[in-house]
């Protein structure tokens, strides 16, 4: 089935313009990084073991599997002439993530804590995917590789504030971060509140703040949306799996490798530091919430540095590849992860994550940038969509065999799930070298 075509003009765009079609991602990274940094601590408060961690987080990748390839092959079918093409799932997302990030400090017990991960992880990617395909929409190819840096810069600099956020409220507002009934902490849940609000304003600000092209034949996309009923755009969305282009393949194994590194990483750093550094696991002691909320703080770093290395590594690209950036960056992060092994004294965690943020902002950037030169634009969204297998699939993978490795050949201790994601990181460098790139 062929798609429709964006408009074929796209003239470049200023820095502003790009700035405010990318602000959205401010928002989205509030959610994503609440999620990564608090949720295990929310679990592991609500009674969950170590080894249950991996299949209670199997939500996130798991909803990444269905929505993002339905939401992409929508949205390429979708035009509206006040909200475009992609702004409505935008908006939809929006909404329904701000009253996932209430709900979710709320949970009283476990099984409504994982409901609410469900929740939120799904809302999340209604508003995500369509972000990816809108740069190929609005930028030329030249423009590319700076509007997914664009993109990068505001998720780090989001998940700097929104990763720190349960210590500052602890720390500069006095909130407390215990609670007396062993229940999710105030500082948490206020931490929750601010990134609900913090999402829908950013993500409305890119809605009306952006225009899109229209179709350059409406009247032909409003025939093929008639003929299509959702369950043949459902069996093509995951039928993409087997029509991928050669370098998307490629693109492929070295996401599969880099996310589950990262997957590893936003599941154990939680037990592995309040563990291997703050030598204990009781959840309602004083320690294990001061190096829950240190995770915080050295997540917020390596945002940070991935906020800065975003508009560097284009630089570095255009010295190099785009190829030889991605795989220098991806052995910073494993070299990030490795160290924490070695580590006694927490303030040490941050220099770890000078590695991990460079790889991190590399991650967000530079494959989707190879991937969307390869592209037809009446597509975009399709196979950007299909795309995100390769991020949930290994995720789904760890959720399955993690908890079992660890069980059964570490002793359940958590630091070797990060060593493990170092080594799974330096494969992915590794199979950077296969890409075959078609740089501009």
């Amino acid at each position: 089935m062929e798609g429709i075509s964006i408009s074929s003009q796209k003239p470049r765009l200023s820095f502003w313009q790009i700035w405010n079609m990318s602000f959205g991602f401010l928002g989205i990274q509030f959610g994503f990084a609440l999620q990564n940094s608090n949720v295990s601590r929310i679990f592991e408060t609500l009674g969950a073991d170590k080894d249950q961690l991996p299949i209670l987080w199997l939500a996130a990748p798991v909803t990444g599997l269905l929505i993002q390839p339905i939401i992409g092959y929508y949205s390429d079918r979708t035009w509206h002439h006040k909200w475009g093409r992609r702004r409505p799932f935008f908006a939809i997302g929006a909404i329904l993530a701000t009253i996932a990030l209430f709900l979710m400090p709320n949970s009283t017990a476990l099984w409504m804590a994982v409901i609410m991960l469900w929740l939120m992880d799904a809302s999340i990617n209604v508003s995500m995917e369509p972000f990816r395909a809108f740069v190929g929409d609005m930028l030329p190819d030249e423009q590319r590789t700076n509007g997914f840096a664009m993109q990068s810069f505001f998720i780090g600099l989001g998940a700097v504030v929104a990763s720190a956020l349960p210590y500052i409220f602890t720390n500069w507002f006095g909130i407390s971060n215990t609670a007396t009934d062993g229940g999710i902490p105030d500082s948490v849940k206020w931490s929750f509140y601010l990134g609900g609000v913090a999402y829908f304003t950013a993500v409305m600000w890119t809605v009306f703040k952006s225009h899109e092209y229209p179709p350059d034949d409406i009247d032909k996309l409003k025939e093929e949306n008639a003929s299509v009923g959702i369950f043949q755009g459902l069996a093509e969305s995951f039928m993409g799996i087997f029509k991928m282009p050669k370098t998307m393949v490629q693109l492929a194994f070295v996401q599969f490798f880099s996310w589950f590194a990262l997957f590893a990483m936003w599941i154990y750093t939680t037990s592995a530091v309040t563990s291997h550094i703050y030598n204990t696991s009781d959840t309602t002691s004083v320690a294990y919430n001061e190096g829950a909320d240190w995770v915080g703080v050295s997540f917020a770093v390596y945002n940070g540095i991935a906020a800065i290395a975003a508009f560097l590594l284009p630089v570095l690209a255009g010295m190099t590849s785009r190829r030889v950036t991605h795989m220098i960056s991806l052995f910073c992060g494993a070299l990030g992860l490795l160290s924490i092994y070695f580590i006694g004294d927490p303030i040490y965690i941050l220099v770890s994550m000078i590695g991990i943020g460079i790889a991190w902002a590399s991650i967000l950037s530079m494959p989707y940038a190879m991937l969307s030169s390869i592209l037809p634009n009446d597509k975009m969204g399709y196979y950007m969509g299909v795309f995100n297998f390769f991020i949930v699939i290994p995720q789904i993978v760890a959720a399955g065999i993690l908890g079992f490795l660890l069980k059964s050949f570490f002793g359940n201790v958590s630091i070797y799930a990060l060593v493990i994601g170092g080594v799974s990181m330096i494969l992915a460098g590794l199979l950077c070298l296969k890409v075959e790139d078609n740089e501009k």
